[in-house]
Order: C-alpha cells, then sequence, then structure tokens
C-alpha cells in the first residue's frame, strides 16, 4: 500500500474521535494542553506510518547492470594466466560456499578437439557451454558458443546449426561479389574480399558438417573436488573456477586459443591484401560486430556468436558497395568482443 493511501485511513480513523475529545474538553481548564497532547500524538503517528510505508518499500537487483570477467585479456601473459588459475583451483576450499550447487569453471583445452572426445574430458561434470572456432590457419574463423548440456550429443547438434548458417553466409558472399559493378582497382579488390569470405565461411561449414576437431573450451560446473580432477586430465590446459559467479547472463567466458601460448597480441592474418576502406568493407549480414580488438597468434578469431542466429538477407543486386561494418562492441550481458578477451 503506497504512504498517500495509508496517511488518507489514518486521517479518516483519527480525527473523528479526535474532535469529539476536543468538544467534551472545550470547557475545562486544561484545554489547551489536551489539544497539544492531541496535536502531538496526531503528528507521531503520521510520521511513523509514513516512515514505515517507506521501509516496506521491496528492494531491487542491486547487481543489475553488474558484468563478471573469466579468461584472458588482451594484452595478457598466456602462462602467467595459466598458472594463476591453478593457483586459483589448488586454493578452492572444498567448503566453499557456492560448491554445495557446484563452482563454475572455464575448462580450456590445449588443443582443438572433436565433440566425440569431450565426453572423456568432461563427461562426469555439468557443462553448460563451449567453445567452438574452425582453425584454418592464416585465417579469421568466427568463434561460437555452443549451448551443450549434452555432451556430445549438443555439441554435434549445435554444429549442424553452425554449418547451416554458414553455408547461407557463403552464398550470401558469392552473391555480393556477382552484384560488384566495373572492373576498377576498387571494384576488383571488394570482390577479391567477397571471395574470401565465401571461402572461409565455405571452409567452416564443411568443418563444422563434419563434428570436427574445433573445441577448445567449456564453462562447467561441479564441486571443488571434481574441477581438480578434470584439471588432471589430459587434454586440459586450465581450470580457472569463478565461485563469484552466480548467474552465466551476466558472465563473460574469455578463454585462450589453444595456439596462443605467450602474449594474447594482434595476429596475423593472410587474407586478400589491400583490404577496402572501411566505407568498402565486405560485412557478412549475419555474423557479429566487427572485432575492436584483435586477438589470437596465427589467426584472429571473429567475435562470439551464440547459435542460433537469424538467416542472413538477401544480396541487393543493384548496389555495388556494401554497407558498413559496425566495429563497436555488442552490448547484449550478454557479451563484449572476444577479440579482447577478459579476465
Amino acid at each position: 500500500m503506497r504512504a498517500g493511501n495509508l496517511l488518507r485511513q489514518l486521517d479518516q480513523r483519527l480525527l473523528p474521535p479526535l474532535t469529539r475529545a476536543v468538544a467534551r474538553l472545550g470547557d475545562r481548564s486544561s484545554r489547551s494542553g489536551v489539544l497539544s497532547w492531541a496535536a502531538v500524538l496526531s503528528a507521531a503517528a503520521v510520521l511513523g506510518t509514513a516512515v514505515w510505508a517507506v521501509d516496506d518499500t521491496p528492494v531491487g537487483d542491486r547487481t543489475v547492470g553488474e558484468v563478471t570477467r573469466v579468461g584472458v585479456a588482451y594484452g595478457d601473459s598466456v602462462p602467467g594466466y595459466l598458472r594463476s588459475a591453478a593457483a586459483d583451483l589448488a586454493a578452492l576450499p572444498a567448503s566453499a560456499k557456492a560448491a554445495e550447487g557446484g563452482t563454475y569453471a572455464l575448462v580450456t583445452l590445449d588443443a582443438y578437439l572433436p565433440p566425440q572426445r569431450l565426453a572423456t574430458v568432461l563427461g562426469d561434470v555439468g557443462v553448460s557451454t563451449v567453445f567452438g572456432r574452425v582453425p584454418l590457419p592464416g585465417r579469421q574463423t568466427e568463434i561460437v558458443k555452443i549451448p551443450a548440456l549434452r555432451v556430445p550429443d549438443d555439441v554435434v547438434a549445435g554444429m549442424e546449426q553452425v554449418a547451416a548458417r554458414k553455408e547461407a553466409e557463403a552464398a550470401d558472399y558469392r552473391a555480393r561479389a556477382a552484384a560488384v559493378d566495373g572492373d576498377g582497382v576498387g571494384e576488383r579488390e571488394l570482390r577479391e574480399q567477397y571471395a574470401s569470405g565465401a571461402e572461409v565461411a565455405a571452409a567452416e561449414a564443411a568443418a563444422y558438417r563434419t563434428g570436427c576437431a574445433c573445441v577448445y573450451a567449456a564453462v562447467v560446473r561441479a564441486t571443488p573436488v571434481a574441477l581438480r580432477g578434470v584439471a588432471a586430465r589430459p587434454d586440459v590446459r586450465a581450470v580457472d573456477p569463478a565461485p563469484e559467479v552466480y548467474r552465466l547472463d551476466r558472465t563473460v567466458f574469455t578463454p585462450p586459443l589453444p595456439e596462443q601460448r605467450d602474449v594474447v597480441r594482434p595476429p596475423v592474418d593472410t587474407g586478400p591484401s589491400p583490404a577496402p576502406t572501411q566505407s568498402e568493407r565486405p560485412a557478412p549480414v549475419n555474423s557479429a560486430p566487427a572485432p575492436s580488438t584483435p586477438v589470437g597468434e596465427s589467426s584472429e578469431p571473429a567475435p562470439v556468436v551464440t547459435i542460433p542466429s537469424p538467416e542472413p538477407s538477401k544480396p541487393e543486386p543493384t548496389e555495388s558497395a556494401p554497407p558498413s561494418v559496425t566495429t563497436s562492441p555488442d552490448a547484449t550481458a550478454a557479451e563484449p568482443s572476444p577479440s579482447s578477451p577478459s579476465s
């Protein structure tokens, strides 16, 4: 009940009795004293009711807008991160408050693994998400997050969805290349960029269709004892516990890539060169915003995309120049560009 309604009810209940009492005591010599006490009591009642109404207001979620980051950031030392994760795991008490329902952790793999291998590495702990990427040497490929409560079945199904999207993306690139008119230097470079994008997308689609060795990290939840058991298994590079995580929708996980061995730094990309200007850069209609800060060593992963994604729009053959690329990170809790993995 609002404070205004309470005050009105208070007036309706208290004022009539007080008025009658004052009328009866009107002839007494203590009239002024009674009126004074009545006024004081009325004011105290009104003040107390108002304070109670304010204190009874429900408190909202104080964590709105807060984001927890687990993993590595651009410029971080990868060996330093691995040592820190191992120390945190060793220090994690078995009686931790979050241990009753399990502690969230980021499991980083030493190499890209196929879905079937995950059952051996992660099979006895609760899995929520896996991170995948097709490791094409020297080329950009997209990092994808695949929800995976059942391993390997959900991972295989997720790869099929990514493959379908990549096939549509490759067709979209080819249509855009065919729609570029002219034979000038700029037009040739633009067609090369589109052709390159189609080639990479087609290679990614083919890899995911075959259940490729593309998974390199996972988010799990288990007891500290179970997490230490996972860390001791072959193919596991690190287990980074995150007991501070209670909500995955407000957490950003940025695991290092298997090829990142020293420092998270800009990559070398052997794609077509020179690249178009920002206003001419090809933009696949279904991919996430372009990374604002590169990561990796041998190749730069494209931004993280959580499947499923919307279908790409149809090409517009009447335009000779594609739309510009958005370079700012996506603001959902979602998740900032993985091109700058954060700890």
